[in-house]
């Protein structure tokens, strides 16, 4: 038996790995015990996608484990031990406004509940692969520093910096910067899964992501920015523009996309590989681009504020560079644009507000 063990298994990118893993392995196994919910409230529950996993897939096993209890994930992986060939970990505390009102339980999520995976991944099926899903936020608030432009509706890269064709590589470095203490905790899984795959010869793939998004966010004002803007689009609820005149840029990459990334990255991988991974010059946008997006969908009017105060530790621009995976793997690319997936989001989110 071929076993794929997903954390976070109701989230975005965990229920996203769950519905592609489950037609191509033999059981799926997602771990998620809706801490979202406590994080971020009632309507970042994510116990209707648990119901519906488990409605929709037939391989589908789950467990409401807690990934900082190390027995308690232990109990999983001594059950299915060699059978797990892959190992998809996404639960995380999500957002850097969240992480500064309770810095341990961040950090026991984030660094702790990812050394625990992994070192049970590499106690009872070390030949497994281990996919960590990190984030841009590990590189602080250093792209900040760039040179850029301000345009109409977004800020830019200056057109004769390396960056501005592609984005920014994994070469640029992730010390010396205010990372918020989000961007620390995950500072401290994405190293240590590295150190993981290069200390112990493990497969370990560490995926930085831009903004991750599709139709299964459950946005919130902290953590989700494209769902939670169509969401609110959507319902005329308030939305706040936090900082930079509105027109700092994220690039976004659809849910799907970033599955596959795994997939390719599964078939032949490596050990301790680190890769950005948003949305490029394929699929970026500004808050202000965002909202007019959004508007054109809908048909209707934003209710939105402008806030002089930025988040800390937040980007004003960034776009990855996803060269690096594309040279590793050139059959993979990507299929959503923002317009797609906002469009995608407001069909499935018409359904549940």
């Amino acid at each position: 038996m071929k076993i794929a063990l997903i954390t976070g298994s109701a989230g975005l990118i965990g229920s996203e790995a769950v519905e592609f893993f489950s037609q191509k392995f033999d059981l799926v196994i997602g771990i998620d015990n809706n801490y979202r919910q406590i994080l971020f409230g009632k309507d970042a529950s994510v116990q209707w996608n648990i119901d519906r996993l488990q409605h929709e897939i037939p391989n589908y096993k789950h467990y409401t484990a807690d990934i900082r209890n190390f027995e308690e994930i232990q109990k999983i992986f001594s059950e299915y031990k060699n059978d797990i060939a892959l190992v998809i970990h996404t639960a995380a505390q999500p957002s850097h406004d969240w992480a500064m009102k309770e810095p341990l339980t961040d950090f026991g999520i984030n660094a702790q509940g990812t050394i625990n995976m992994l070192e049970n991944v590499r106690l009872h099926c070390p030949k497994a692969v281990f996919i960590f899903t990190s984030t841009n936020k590990v590189y602080g608030d250093t792209p900040n520093y760039l040179p850029l432009v301000e345009l109409e509706n977004r800020w830019e890269i200056a057109e004769n910096h390396p960056y501005y064709k592609n984005g920014i590589d994994e070469f640029m470095s992730i010390d010396q910067t205010k990372h918020s203490l989000f961007g620390a905790s995950k500072v401290a899984g994405d190293v240590m899964a590295q150190e993981y795959g290069k200390y112990f010869d493990m497969n370990v793939g560490v995926f930085r992501g831009g903004c991750l998004t599709g139709p299964k966010h459950s946005g919130t004002q902290l953590h989700g920015f494209l769902s939670y803007l169509m969401k609110c689009a959507i319902t005329g609820d308030h939305y706040t523009v936090f900082g930079y005149k509105g027109k700092q840029v994220r690039d976004n990459i659809h849910s799907f996309d970033l599955v596959n990334m795994f997939w390719h990255f599964y078939q032949n991988p490596r050990q301790g590989e680190v890769y950005n991974a948003g949305g490029s010059r394929f699929a970026n946008c500004s808050m202000a681009e965002g909202i007019k997006t959004c508007e054109k969908i809908t048909g209707k009017k934003m209710n939105f504020s402008y806030s002089e105060t930025n988040r800390i530790g937040d980007h004003i621009w960034w776009v990855s560079d996803v060269s690096k995976f594309k040279l590793h793997y050139p059959n993979w690319d990507f299929t959503y644009n923002v317009e797609d997936t906002l469009a995608q989001i407001f069909e499935a989110m018409r359904k549940r507000v």
